[in-house]
């Protein structure tokens, strides 16, 4: 009983533990065509969490749909020139994706283990987290170190759902200030812009 006890604690501290990276203020940095940026400071990074939010008329059986097709993702994905299914596995996939950045910063690229949960409001979320080491590093590219993030639909009234979509990354390697505070802000307003249009025309 006393194990069982001691494992349940220390399961509950993980959990806090995880969370507590997360667990900043969100401030409001962006508020345009129906879409709103949060940036949140992360306890010992130098780089910000962003939170995107945004409501898509569609349902999230379309929404999955697109985020499925990791190939075609890459036309509204923020600066993704190339993305691939490394491995399916139930609910899990392992993803392979390719990223543009303005010289002189080397191109970046990253590995994921993505897990889709169903909910039972028909929602969905989808779980992002970077495995690095999962395939040997490409030439001309360095490796986004660390990647945690998420997708959450959840359906509202008059067919339309909200969309939330959260990332915090190390990218790995030297990146100029500009370019990360530039980044943690078109990154998710211009993936939910070019989302939300990609959605809405099915």
């Amino acid at each position: 009983m006393m194990a069982l006890l001691t494992r349940l604690l220390l399961g509950g501290v993980a959990v806090l533990a995880v969370n507590a990276a997360h667990a900043q203020d969100w401030n409001l940095v962006k508020d345009e065509d129906g879409i709103k940026i949060y940036l949140s400071d992360v306890a010992g990074s130098e780089y910000k969490a962003y939170r995107g939010v945004t409501t898509i008329k569609s349902d999230v059986s379309t929404l999955l749909k697109l985020q499925n097709d990791a190939a075609g993702s890459c036309a509204w994905i923020h600066e993704c020139k190339t993305q691939k299914v490394l491995k399916q596995e139930g609910d899990k996939a392992w993803t392979y994706a390719q990223f543009n950045t303005p010289w002189p910063v080397t191109p970046r690229d990253s590995v994921m283990e993505v897990m889709t949960k169903q909910g039972a409001d028909g929602g969905a979320t989808r779980l992002m987290h970077g495995v690095p080491s999962y395939v040997p590093e490409e030439k001309g590219f360095v490796r986004v170190s660390e990647l945690e993030g998420s997708w959450v639909f959840t359906p509202k009234a008059a067919g339309e759902v909200e969309v939330v979509y959260e990332v915090h990354t190390e990218p790995g390697g030297s990146v100029p200030s500009w370019l990360a505070n530039k980044f943690v802000v078109d990154a998710p307003f211009n993936t939910l812009k070019n989302y939300r249009e990609l959605a809405e025309k099915k």
